[in-house]
């Protein structure tokens, strides 16, 4: 699970995607949540979306906090830290035969 949570942090706050995609369930969901507004993104579209942003290093402070955990399944609450705002992210990962895999990312701004 430390893999998987460390490869994603590092993509979403570094721009370091490499590794990325192995980390992620075929039928990853990605939710964001903006006010009234709810998006939702496919594994090609978060992607797709992190590619544009490699390299760059979000002016955050990141901070994780596992939620729960069991031997096959884990929550993670993964903050970062903006001036102005804060985004919250809820990490669902499933230990699968190939490894704990990211299910679901659930996003808010506050």
């Amino acid at each position: 699970m430390d893999y998987a949570l460390k490869t994603y942090i590092d993509a979403i706050t570094a721009g370091k995607v490499k590794g990325f995609a192995e980390i992620l369930d075929n039928d990853v969901k990605f939710t964001v949540t903006r006010g009234e507004k709810i998006i939702n993104y496919s594994r090609t579209e978060m992607l797709n979306s992190l590619k544009l942003s490699q390299n760059i290093t979000q002016n955050c402070v990141t901070e994780h906090t596992i939620v729960e955990q069991n031997p096959t399944q884990a929550i993670v609450k993964v903050s970062m830290k903006y001036d102005a705002f804060s985004r919250i992210n809820y990490v669902t990962m499933a230990q699968t035969n190939k490894g704990w895999k990211i299910t679901n990312v659930s996003s808010v701004f506050v």
